[in-house]
């Protein structure tokens, strides 16, 4: 079969783009080696993660937060089957939507591994063994990433687990150790907090979230904490012992101090995710990678070797969905001769934890590296009409301009639906607005949005409800 397009993967980059590309007239295919679409989002990431995060936390609004509102339930039991079925549900109607999208929009979809033999041929690998060679003018690398690894630690997927393991535990554990106090590492480690397990965090840095404001990590901390999250921080796992009934971890500080062991029922790896590039042929065709494995491309997507090209995680950049999707649009359209482009100043990032956490351009560290003068306006919720009848009082806005011409450069959020009003942050930077357009911008009351309005009104000193 010769086609115009050859996706290879079928995540949230992968098959935006074979769509976007099949809207645009090229005849497309994708090849995916999971027996279902979506790659590790829908199935083993963003979806079933966030299906167990809504659901464990109405599990504790339910045995906390009802009775304040006078609201008398028994206390809720938790039926951890029932739950992993609620979240399996979930995922398959979203692998399912993808498949309708790909007949709907006349794509062919290939089932195996995807090995690029030479420029315009790629060969899929099926798992019954047939093999078979497709041609096309162009070639997309959309394989995403895989979970990073600690050297001497090897992970079974029942007792020490990666994320893939953690979204399926057959039972809650007593004592969880979670290895990385990032955003896969918080979220997680918030469901099974809420499920009753006791969690314990372990990270090397000396703070939560690394590359995050340092004021919204700090304050994230202490919620967490609050929540009755440990945290042992500037520390790292160098073995855990698995010979006994119980996990025994070795944990040493980063830098000097006491080597202790530390018991527990289940160890999480949560350490990043790198690139997945394995069995894709690059280094026999010559693609080039960066010094992080990482495939190297132009402004265009373009990889060294004509004809192919990458987007995602696999090429540099946040490892996130929604970036992965725009590089999808961007790439189908810049093959067809239009104007496709991403603006990498104005993505989100999004820790569904609770309070959720959101924020999209620069925070102050980076602004003080970089040597820009800045201004900044906060507001606390606690003086939002909303947050205070929701019982949702946690967090803050904060909003970083530019000293001189009042352009945002950064909006952050901890609070509940961080996730959603992120959005208006994020079309303020991709249109270049300032904090006094934001200030002057009408917005519903009673809601938590008006906090953000307020953080630009007080980026000059004239918040109203502060």
């Amino acid at each position: 079969m010769v086609y115009d397009l050859i996706v290879i993967g079928t995540g949230p980059g992968g098959y935006v783009c074979a769509i976007r590309a099949a809207q645009l007239g090229l005849k497309t295919a994708v090849v995916e080696k999971r027996a279902t679409y979506g790659g590790t989002c829908l199935n083993i990431g963003c979806i079933p993660s966030k299906a167990l995060l809504h659901a464990s936390e109405l599990f504790e609004e339910a045995g906390h937060t009802f009775a304040k509102m006078g609201i008398g339930v028994s206390t809720p039991k938790l039926d951890l089957k029932a739950m992993m079925a609620f979240k399996d549900q979930g995922v398959e109607g979203n692998v399912k939507g993808v498949d309708f999208l790909f007949r709907k929009n006349k794509i062919d979809a290939y089932h195996g591994s995807g090995r690029i033999t030479a420029p315009g041929k790629v060969e899929v690998n099926a798992e019954s063994g047939r093999h078979q060679t497709l041609e096309a003018k162009s070639i997309v690398i959309a394989t995403g990433s895989d979970v990073a690894r600690l050297e001497g630690i090897e992970i079974d997927e029942k007792r020490i687990v990666s994320s893939t393991g953690a979204l399926s535990l057959p039972e809650v554990p007593e004592h969880l150790l979670v290895v990385g106090a990032g955003v896969i590492g918080l979220e997680l480690g918030s469901v099974w907090r809420r499920l009753g397990s006791q969690v314990t965090m372990v990270e090397f840095l000396d703070g939560v979230l690394p590359g995050v404001d340092g004021e919204v990590h700090r304050q994230a901390q202490r919620l967490f904490e609050k929540q009755g999250m440990k945290f042992k921080l500037s520390s790292t796992v160098t073995a855990v012992d698995t010979s006994g009934n119980r996990l025994k971890a070795t944990i040493e500080p980063a830098k000097s101090g006491t080597v202790e062991t530390i018991e527990a029922d289940v160890v999480l790896i949560a350490i990043g995710r790198v690139p997945f590039t394995e069995g894709l042929g690059l280094k026999e065709l010559g693609v080039k990678l960066d010094q992080r494995g990482r495939v190297a491309v132009d402004h265009d997507y373009a990889t060294s070797v004509p004809g192919i090209w990458a987007i995602g995680d696999v090429i540099a950049g946040p490892m996130l969905a929604h970036k992965a999707e725009d590089e999808g649009v961007a790439l189908a359209e810049i093959l067809v001769g239009q104007a496709g482009h991403v603006n990498y100043d104005a993505i989100p990032n999004v820790v569904y934890t609770y309070p959720e956490i959101a924020t999209v351009g620069k925070g102050e560290e980076e602004l003080k590296t970089a040597g820009v003068a800045y201004n900044v306006g906060k507001f606390p919720f606690t003086a939002n009409s909303r947050a205070k009848v929701n019982l949702t009082t946690d967090g803050f806005v904060k909003i970083l301009t530019d000293a001189e011409s009042d352009r945002v450069l950064g909006i952050h959020l901890i609070c509940a639906d961080a996730a959603n009003m992120i959005a208006e942050a994020v079309i303020t930077m991709e249109f270049g607005a300032s904090a006094e357009d934001i200030a002057r911008t009408c917005h519903a009351h009673p809601t938590l949005p008006e906090a953000v309005k307020e953080a630009a009104m007080a980026v000059a000193k004239r918040a109203i409800h502060m």
